[in-house]
């Protein structure tokens, strides 16, 4: 069982706790986190891209000069790909890009992601997250304290609206709740700050 430090929003370290091994001991698995976040960003594409191939097209049904005699090249359409308000060559279309993962291999590749950051240092708890006003330079002076230099995702136990505005003008920090919490997130921040009802509730959900 990792027992790592908490901090308060000054940076100020306020004790210990003690991360479940289940969840933050994990075995680091590349290829399942790949798969993981593969298909995490597979499932947020629209996929309604679309237009029209030149059968498609409108109009243009007539030949628009006869086939010899004029000097100019033969045509048979003006819904040609080659002529201004033509058809689409290889015209991209609408298609579902939805990929399926289970959900014991979904939740692997969540406990792997979370271990790696705990294995290399890049996990902090926090006791808890508030400001005072939904302000910049809270979350500023928040992100200083805990030397947060580069991306970094900030999971708060509960939705808090001040906290977010406060943080949105930040470029390098970002802020969700647990329940949004996933593995692409855990992936591309190089820091994850919990807070201690966010291990609280990681541990309700996960160990119940």
């Amino acid at each position: 069982m990792a027992n790592v430090k908490v901090y308060n929003m000054k940076g100020a370290e306020v004790g210990t706790i003690d991360l479940p091994d289940e969840i933050f001991g994990a075995e680091y698995n590349e290829p399942l986190i790949h798969q993981a976040v593969v298909t995490y960003l597979a499932n947020r594409r629209q996929g309604t891209k679309s237009t029209l191939t030149r059968t498609e097209v409108r109009g243009g049904g007539i030949k628009p000069w006869r086939q010899k005699g004029t000097g100019r090249a033969r045509q048979g359409s003006t819904r040609a790909p080659q002529w201004t308000k033509g058809g689409v060559v290889f015209a991209p279309k609408s298609r579902d890009f939805t990929k399926h993962m289970n959900v014991t291999a979904k939740r692997g590749a969540f406990f792997s992601a979370l271990s790696k950051k705990v294995a290399d240092g890049e996990l902090l708890v926090v006791d808890e997250l508030k400001v005072e006003a939904p302000k910049t330079k809270e979350m500023e002076a928040f992100r200083k304290a805990l030397k947060l230099d580069g991306r970094a995702v900030v999971v708060m136990d509960e939705k808090n609206e001040d906290v977010i505005l406060a943080a949105r003008n930040l470029p390098t920090l970002n802020t969700i709740s647990i329940d949004e919490i996933n593995t692409y997130e855990i992936v591309k921040s190089a820091v994850v700050v919990l807070t201690k009802g966010s291990v609280k509730k990681l541990e309700e959900v996960y160990l119940a």
